[in-house]
């Protein structure tokens, strides 16, 4: 069974449509992009997925022990929450909250995992920084070791690599690639740069007035492809 299923989903707001009878399936160990034109329901469908909004119609489904919960998520960050005065080690054990039910304290184990994760981001040495003093590229990693406490399967990243200057969103896709790649999480990725998504994707999710999901290989022999990738063969630049 998928990880996840969208089954004809419509979606949007008081009841008008941005994306209607949407439906692909995302397997365990996938690395799926999710890429369109601005206001083409990226972004709503990621809320849907993650249950902060309902679909219109349709429906989805979690398989293989997942729970909507368990959903790990990194959000787009506004000027706000980059100036939160929290240190690192705050926020990255804010991810398991979801886990914690009435209990007001931390486990052990949670601890635990919590400097696991620091420590596959490389923020030990930062722990009890600020979170607010750090770089871009270092608060992003700080969010995502902070996902990667709420799930054992699957991450959301809503553009992930935004406002971070090229040498830093080369370590970040990087380092999300080695997330997908070595430790077998599920990824799910938005993303506005189609070109470096179909770098980094083993399928693509193409959303507008046309929608396309599939590998990315038969992504870039589609008409869809030659329509908004670059010039050269549908390839990349």
């Amino acid at each position: 069974m998928a990880l996840l299923t969208c089954d004809h989903l419509t979606l949007g707001y008081e009841g008008r449509a941005v994306l209607s009878d949407l439906s692909f399936e995302v397997q365990a160990g996938d690395y799926l992009c999710v890429v369109g034109e601005n206001g083409s329901g990226k972004t709503t469908l990621m809320k849907t997925i993650l249950g902060l909004q309902k679909p219109l119609s349709g429906r989805i489904v979690f398989g293989d022990g997942l729970r909507q919960n368990e959903i790990g998520y990194l959000p787009q960050q506004t000027l706000v929450q980059r100036d939160f005065p929290a240190t690192v080690r705050e926020i990255v054990l804010s991810g398991c909250q979801a886990r914690m039910g009435r209990r007001p304290f931390y486990s052990r184990e949670e601890k635990a995992l919590a400097g696991k994760h620091m420590e596959r981001m490389n923020l030990l040495p930062l722990q009890n920084s600020c979170y607010r003093d750090l770089s871009g590229g270092q608060q992003q990693r700080v969010l995502l070791a902070r996902a990667l406490c709420a799930t054992r399967k699957l991450l959301v990243l809503d553009e992930p690599v935004s406002g971070l200057d090229p040498r830093v969103t080369a370590e970040m896709y990087a380092l999300i690639r080695s997330l997908n790649q070595t430790d077998g999480v599920t990824i799910m990725m938005i993303s506005h740069d189609l070109a470096a998504a179909v770098q980094e994707a083993g399928s693509i999710l193409h959303v507008g007035e046309e929608v396309f999901f599939g590998t990315r290989d038969s992504y870039l022999q589609s008409a869809m492809a030659r329509r908004f990738l670059p010039a050269e063969g549908g390839q990349p630049a």
